[in-house]
């Protein structure tokens, strides 16, 4: 079972909820393996037995259903205040469907209309829907704006498909659209403008050029950080976390304990914490998260530690240029990278270009892409998923570490 995740927003960019995207095997090269019915069902169980919580968190759960599945006693398996019934675009209506979601919807679960593009005045399943979804490639704003008001009236959610610009963020909330999905929020707003964050960045770019030296000075780093009580702070307290009762008396100590690799990796994680603090925090956490994956995608393909750590940095910085708002050439220019690193994000070409490639599809749900480089890496599909949800709760540790 593959299972990879989107995340939706409110007005606010806080996480609403993530919409789940699943494949039953690694022979089915899209939703639904053999049958929508087949993978649904493999989700819904998986997902009850290792834990919804593993991989939304707190959040809701967007499960697409189809006209089968919908009649399955599975869907009662996770509770209505986790699930949000997603049901498919072209699902065939009848009397036993509009009374199964007349039942569920009694038990308090809400019913989406995923990629709507029927009249929605007309449309039978409109009154029973809690959330109304609108691919905005398929139905750009300006087709839609009658059925939206009416929508609206009716109290129902809008969700916004495919929001791909900060512009139309702003002009689906402004038409009234509360909840929003798409890689907007991961983008440049604007190319080239971040001095404002120009000292922090290079505050950290100081410390990690002197970590890149051949023979670095643990003195020199611990000065350094000891002229920012903030980032003292941190670094003693990310190092009591991992010492557990050893007492940290002093920067160099805790440097010392960490080594030379995980100050690095701490530091970038820092940097990216602060440089994005005006950026919705899903933003560093799909850092983090892709640092972890990559790195033990790099475990999987054989490649060695340096590599590994390597891969960690570049999943890492691969979100710098969101968090920036700038080109990722300008983003990355003044960091000591190895090239292995700044060829895979910049020139997408050397060794690690392929654990990027198989991290951007997994995340994604482009399957017909993961087999690709699964195949390529020689890496075990089935350990994907499991890697990916360590993966998630690695980063929920690591942000609540920093918190």
């Amino acid at each position: 079972m593959f299972i990879a995740r989107q995340p939706i927003f409110n007005s606010e960019l806080k996480v609403y909820g993530y919409e789940l995207l699943f494949r039953l095997n690694s022979q089915s090269s899209q939703f639904g393996g053999v049958s929508s019915h087949g993978a649904t069902a493999a989700v819904i169980t998986g997902l009850y037995e290792s834990g919804l919580e593993n991989i939304v968190e707190d959040k809701f759960a967007f499960i697409n259903f189809d006209e089968i599945f919908i009649h399955s006693n599975a869907l009662e398996l996770i509770v209505p205040d986790r699930m949000v019934v997603e049901m498919l675009e072209k699902i065939k209506i009848d009397q036993n469907l509009l009374d199964r979601l007349m039942d569920i919807k009694a038990k308090g679960y809400k019913i989406a209309l995923d990629d709507f593009e029927e009249s929605y005045q007309t449309y039978p399943l409109a009154p029973l829907a809690d959330i109304i979804k609108y691919d905005l490639i398929v139905t750009p704003l300006d087709t839609i704006m009658e059925d939206v008001a009416v929508a609206i009236a009716q109290g129902k959610v809008l969700l916004a498909e495919k929001v791909e610009t900060h512009d139309e963020f702003i002009k689906a909330k402004e038409m009234g659209f509360t909840l929003f999905q798409g890689y907007f929020f991961s983008k440049p707003s604007i190319a080239g403008q971040s001095c404002s964050k120009a000292p922090t960045k290079l505050q950290y770019f100081r410390l990690i050029t002197e970590i890149k030296k051949e023979d670095p000075s643990y003195e020199v780093l611990a000065e350094m950080i000891q002229q920012d009580v903030t980032l003292s702070y941190r670094v003693i307290r990310m190092a009591s976390v991992r010492s557990g009762n050893d007492l940290v008396s002093s920067i160099k100590y805790a440097l010392a304990y960490m080594g030379l690799n995980e100050i690095e990796r701490w530091l970038n994680i820092l940097m990216l914490q602060d440089l994005g603090k005006d950026k919705p925090g899903e933003l560093m956490k799909i850092s983090v998260i892709r640092s972890r994956f990559a790195e033990k995608l790099a475990n999987r393909a054989g490649l060695n530690n340096n590599f590994q750590h390597a891969a960690s940095i570049m999943g890492l910085f691969s979100t710098l240029d969101g968090i920036l708002d700038q080109s990722l050439e300008e983003a990355l220019m003044g960091i000591a990278l190895p090239a292995s690193i700044s060829d895979a994000l910049l020139h997408h070409t050397g060794s690690l270009y392929p654990i990027y490639e198989l991290m951007m599809a997994y995340e994604r749900g482009e399957w017909l892409v993961t087999d690709q480089y699964t195949e390529y890496l020689n890496i075990d599909p089935f350990s994907l998923y499991r890697d990916y949800r360590e993966a998630i709760q690695w980063a929920n540790h690591v942000i609540s570490d920093m918190s």
